[in-house]
């Protein structure tokens, strides 16, 4: 049974929220129902893929086992160093072997949503790293891990804010809020899932270059299967997290947005503030941030642009390869940084920015620029471009 998407799913989903919202309106917690109900779908969703569960079984092992030697260390006040890092090593290992597996169209220890969840579980441990987790039981561990409404596609939650959530009895007014936007959110989500995305979808028919139509009709094409694809994409994926969303309301669960009107951006730097907004926030905090601590404390570069146009390659290329290990992702993941790295640079070094930038007419300039190298990364990202280099170079 794949989530958010058949019809058994929304059927069992209704029959799950029923005791939820009886649990939240009589102002009990649904944590251990929530964590149950997460479980019971958990074994639906490989019921069908006894390779995969155990997969998941063995991630969830090594998971289980690093969080208890990291959280043990430091709150012993051993706080070491050396049982860190291998934990961390050893909770990305399954996901470096299935990324690179794939390259040889091999799968070893993947299953649906193994990157999220390895995302997740890296996230508790450097946080007791950072002693802003000083003490977490395992449940709670796990139920933050593996919570069925973000399993396969998230949005990427934070341990301590869903731990906060899950720990305390609400009121009925409260809860019962959380419920209305919960099941409306589930059904904006819906439409754009189903309906907006599905209306797009055939629209993006990429191929190489026609050479028996002129250039101008193959450009207007490619155009038009780009923005078609970032169309599509949009409303699939901003459905696919509302309904996430709505989902973990439901179960008094407050999930961050993933989106916030992604095609309004200004610039690069604004638009991933607005796009995917839970992976973004996860790298800037534990990738860019950390890169360029480092960087600066070990005087890798003469200058804080320098520094910070960097940890954006870093920070992006990292993001590819967390899609995937394809000359795709990966050309997306440098095409993303360099297009940070570059408004970075135009914003602090341009006159013609500081002199304009709250102006109308630069305003709209700068949208539209945005936009078509949004768009140009996505005709990256679905491989669109890699179709069409690779038809001229074999035509």
């Amino acid at each position: 049974m794949e989530f958010y998407t058949t019809p058994a799913f929304f059927v069992l989903l209704g029959i799950s929220i029923v005791p939820a919202a009886i649990l939240g309106l009589c102002e009990r917690r649904v944590k251990y129902y929530g964590f149950a109900v997460s479980w019971v779908f958990i074994l639906l969703l490989f019921s069908k893929d006894l390779y995969g569960f155990l997969s998941f079984l063995v991630f969830v092992g090594i998971s289980i086992l690093s969080f208890k030697v990291v959280l043990s260390s430091w709150q012993t006040g051993q706080c070491s160093i050396a049982k860190y890092r291998i934990c961390l090593a050893l909770t990305m290992l399954p996901l470096v072997i299935c990324k690179v597996a794939a390259v040889f169209d091999s799968n070893i220890l993947g299953f649906l949503g193994i990157s999220y969840l390895t995302f997740r579980s890296l996230q508790v441990l450097i946080e007791i790293r950072d002693n802003l987790i000083k003490d977490m039981g395992v449940l709670d561990f796990l139920y933050f891990v593996t919570f069925f409404a973000t399993f396969t596609s998230g949005p990427i939650d934070r341990s301590r804010r869903f731990e906060n959530d899950v720990n305390r009895v609400m009121s009925r007014h409260e809860y019962a809020d959380m419920l209305s936007k919960g099941l409306f959110f589930i059904l904006f989500g819906a439409v754009y899932y189903f309906v907006i995305a599905a209306v797009i979808q055939p629209h993006f028919t990429p191929g190489p270059f026609d050479p028996s139509l002129s250039l101008a009709h193959n450009l207007a094409a490619a155009v038009k299967d780009a923005y078609c694809y970032g169309g599509y994409l949009f409303f699939n994926f901003a459905g696919y997290s509302l309904m996430a969303m709505g989902v973990s309301y439901c179960f008094g669960i407050a999930t961050p947005a993933n989106f916030k009107a992604p095609f309004a951006a200004l610039d690069m730097k604004d638009f991933w503030n607005r796009w995917h907004i839970t992976l973004s926030f996860w790298l800037r905090d534990f990738v860019f941030m950390r890169f360029t601590r480092f960087a600066m404390k070990k005087r890798l570069f003469s200058s804080r642009l320098q520094t910070a146009c960097c940890a954006y390659m870093v920070n992006m290329i990292i993001m590819g390869a967390w899609h995937g290990l394809t000359i795709d992702y990966l050309a997306y993941g440098v095409y993303q940084g360099l297009a940070l790295a570059l408004t970075d640079v135009f914003q602090k070094k341009s006159r013609l920015y500081k002199n304009n930038k709250n102006k109308t007419w630069f305003k709209v300039v700068s949208w539209f620029v945005t936009l078509n190298i949004i768009m140009l990364g996505f005709a990256l990202f679905s491989g669109q471009v890699h179709t069409i280099v690779g038809g001229m170079i074999h035509g």
